[in-house]
């Protein structure tokens, strides 16, 4: 497997080359920048943002298994289209929106596509991966890339929509952010999309979502695995959305939030450039990724410091982007590709589950105590995801992933009409000895489990138990009495 794996990259960069474009344009949402700032021009206030808030996280996590088991059970480039046209119909809504409700509703679309693209691009990634090399060895390396394009894509957005709403209008941003998801739908049709989780054998839907939930819950591998990500998440997302609080509490310039946040953007891209060549399954290096962890979380707990702070917030960052990669290849790893997309998408509605909880308490200790007490809370939750990332990293030593096996795309092609006319060959040559039950238990057990799917070799079996019953009956009836052969068994015995 690491032969083929070496030798097929350009192959892989090839076929990922739509994928990387896709993601690039669909993350040029140009008026996230001036959001606020527009918000504030039609009417929001503090309490009206809070019900934005509530209202957009509601439908994320309402939607995002159910869109992965669709995701499996249909298409993933095409529910990467629909996300990008749901992008596309809430940048309008936004674009047109003169009051608090209409910009409300706007959200609540936005979150279809987050959901829609939550764990379906890491699933798409992870088996054309497999398909191409018949190995796991480079998902690492390319969701890298692909996370490095999407940060790239939101650093330039966020200084192309500053200056377009500076020279015309923060509501044009809307506007001008719709034609370049349309370019990512164009370059998501192009994409040739991965088939392992069509490969597998078909069932009923309930029988999907019910297979679907069942491995996140009763799995003990999974489901830590399952904490690992959404905790990771959760912490990244804290770290996005409050990290500002401490620049506020600090009295920071507002020359200096505009470096900050590209520099905190640009963590997800370097973590995705970093996470390959870091030997994460190397006890040191966890425990490197640990301390780091650890350390930065502890200093905004205390730190008076504006360079310390923002150092402290970017490490951790870069530090969460890296945990976060290296979860989502070991979730792919424990999960078949029929429910991969099902599954990596109940990582991010048990990410957005914990958050609410989190950020609720979040809030309320900065208000009471100050926002340095409120990061014990993001110590806390990096201690939860230090011992699961032990504990995860240690039960995939020497396990090999689920999907491995399958292995490359030319066998997946056209595998099934080969064994199947293999299988109706043998099927002939052991009739006789089925008959005679000469069979051992094991190939008797393949045959019968043949001849369960194949109409053909049903029908030949029942001829010939015709002919062998009606050829002992003609041998037998002389003996029994001569004088009552019947003819019209022997023209037929014959005739077979």
């Amino acid at each position: 497997m690491t032969t083929k794996a070496a030798t097929a990259p350009h192959t892989l960069a090839r076929r990922l080359l739509p994928l990387q474009i896709g993601v690039a344009l669909q993350g040029l949402i140009l008026w996230v920048p001036i959001e606020k700032l527009f918000m504030t021009q039609i009417g929001f206030d503090a309490a009206s943002v809070g019900a934005m808030a509530a209202a957009y996280a509601a439908v994320v996590p309402l939607l995002e298994v159910p869109s992965g088991i669709l995701a499996d059970r249909w298409s993933r480039s095409w529910i990467m289209i629909l996300g990008c046209l749901a992008l596309m119909v809430s940048s309008l809504i936004g674009g047109l929106s003169e009051n608090v409700i209409a910009y409300v509703i706007a959200a609540m679309v936005l979150g279809i596509y987050f959901a829609f693209s939550s764990g379906t691009v890491d699933s798409i990634v992870y088996d054309t991966v497999v398909e191409e090399t018949g190995s796991n060895e480079l998902y690492e390396k390319w969701i890298g890339r692909i996370r490095a394009v999407e940060s790239g894509a939101f650093v330039l957005s966020s200084l192309a929509g500053g200056v377009l709403a500076q020279y015309t209008s923060t509501r044009f941003t809307y506007f001008a952010t719709v034609p370049l998801v349309g370019l990512a739908i164009i370059a998501f049709l192009r994409f040739n999309e991965p088939r392992l989780h069509q490969a597998e054998e078909r069932f009923t839907l309930r029988h999907h979502i019910a297979l679907t939930f069942r491995t996140m819950i009763t799995s003990r591998t999974v489901f830590r695995v399952l904490l690992l990500v959404a905790i990771a998440g959760l912490l990244s997302q804290a770290v996005f959305e409050f990290g500002p609080l401490w620049l506020v509490a600090l009295s920071a310039p507002a020359v200096l939030y505009g470096p900050y946040w590209a520099a905190l953007v640009s963590t997800l891209g370097i973590g995705g450039l970093l996470i390959s060549k870091l030997p994460l399954e190397r006890r040191l290096m966890l425990s490197v990724l640990i301390i780091l962890s650890l350390a930065t979380a502890l200093l905004l707990t205390w730190t008076r410091s504006l360079a310390v702070v923002i150092i402290a917030q970017v490490v951790l960052g870069l530090v969460l982007a890296i945990i976060g990669i290296h979860g989502s290849r070991l979730l792919h790893d424990t999960v078949p590709s029929s429910i991969r997309a099902g599954v990596a998408s109940g990582a991010g509605t048990m990410s957005w589950s914990l958050f609410l909880p989190f950020s609720l308490v979040f809030g309320w200790t900065a208000r009471e105590n100050g926002v340095h007490w409120s990061g014990f809370l993001l110590v806390g939750a990096v201690v939860v995801v230090s011992v699961l990332l032990v504990l995860s990293v240690r039960a995939s030593r020497g396990v090999a992933p689920v999907e491995v096996a399958v292995t490359a795309k030319e066998e997946a092609l056209d595998v099934t009409e080969r064994v199947q006319e293999v299988a109706c060959k043998q099927f002939v040559e052991l009739v006789a000895d089925y008959l005679d039950d000469a069979l051992s238990p094991e190939m008797r057990t393949r045959f019968e489990e043949h001849l369960t799917g194949c109409d053909g070799c049903t029908a030949y079996l029942s001829q010939t138990r015709q002919v062998m019953a009606e050829l002992q009956n003609l041998s037998l009836a002389p003996d029994l009495n001569p004088q009552i052969a019947d003819p019209e068994i022997t023209r037929r015995a014959t005739n077979s």
